[in-house]
């Protein structure tokens, strides 16, 4: 496929690298010359300027870190009026499901296919990736997708996606905060965290998140890691719960401990 890509950064790189490893051809905007460098290295074409990216290609891949960028490149840039009829345009970063729809709005055939995992998910080819869209949409980017994403889950329509990222991260959120008390009470009991924690990972409460907090030493320390994106997606969330007249319900206080822990500036 001919593809463009605009947000080469902790995500998106491996993405770029996995998709030139599997033949596609990937032009990625870049405005740092040493990032472009870097990109040609890796055997994508770099340039610097957003309607460069997206000239021919049938998909543009958008993965910058918060859903204001999404809007300032594709609203405020050049972006949308450059891409070619019939091209798909597929947002990769997590944030409110309205902004999708909006880029919809206004002609683009858009999905938004927010992921699951880290870097070294995408580098093993095992990311997971929740996709909103039409079906036939979702399909045009599937050999894409496929290059670094296993399983692509087809969540619904436009903004599905962003809904069960947003719930995802909530949910892990709120365990991550119910950790963070276990650990108080087991501390109080005269069990060392780490312990705890590695215990849990091997017992009924078992969870992703008793798994990884353990890895990184700590609740504390998985929540600084993980701060800024946690931050910013609780907002989110929370914002669309209460424009329903709704609340995160049970995993509101779990959610609050764990705010007590993320630096204050998302860092």
């Amino acid at each position: 496929m001919e593809l463009g890509f605009v947000g080469a950064g902790r995500m998106g790189r491996p993405m770029v690298r996995r998709l030139v490893g599997a033949g596609h051809r990937v032009r990625v905007y870049a405005r740092d010359s040493g990032v472009r460098e870097a990109l040609a290295r890796d055997g994508a074409e770099p340039v610097a300027s957003l309607t460069s990216a997206v000239r021919g290609v049938d998909a543009l891949f958008v993965c910058v870190l918060t859903d204001a960028q999404v809007r300032e490149v594709c609203f405020d840039g050049a972006l949308l009026p450059a891409l070619p009829g019939g091209s798909v345009l597929a947002v990769h970063t997590t944030g409110d499901p309205r902004t999708v729809r909006a880029l919809a709005d206004r002609g683009a055939d858009v999905v938004d296919v927010p992921v699951s995992g880290g870097p070294h998910d995408v580098e093993a080819g095992r990311l997971t990736v929740f996709a909103g869209g039409e079906r036939h949409a979702v399909e045009r980017v599937l050999p894409a997708l496929n290059a670094y994403a296993d399983p692509v889950l087809h969540v619904g329509g436009l903004g599905a996606g962003q809904s069960v990222k947003l719930l995802n991260n909530a949910v892990f959120a709120a365990q991550l905060g119910l950790l963070a008390q276990a650990a108080r009470l087991g501390e109080r009991l005269g069990v060392e965290e780490g312990v705890l924690l590695d215990a849990l990972s091997h017992g009924s409460a078992s969870s992703n998140a008793s798994m990884v907090s353990a890895a990184r030493g700590g609740v504390g320390g998985l929540a600084v890691s993980a701060g800024a994106f946690l931050r910013k997606d609780l907002a989110v969330v929370a914002g669309l719960a209460g424009e329903l007249g709704l609340s995160l319900g049970p995993m509101e206080p779990a959610v609050r401990t764990l705010g007590g822990l993320l630096p204050v500036d998302g860092g």
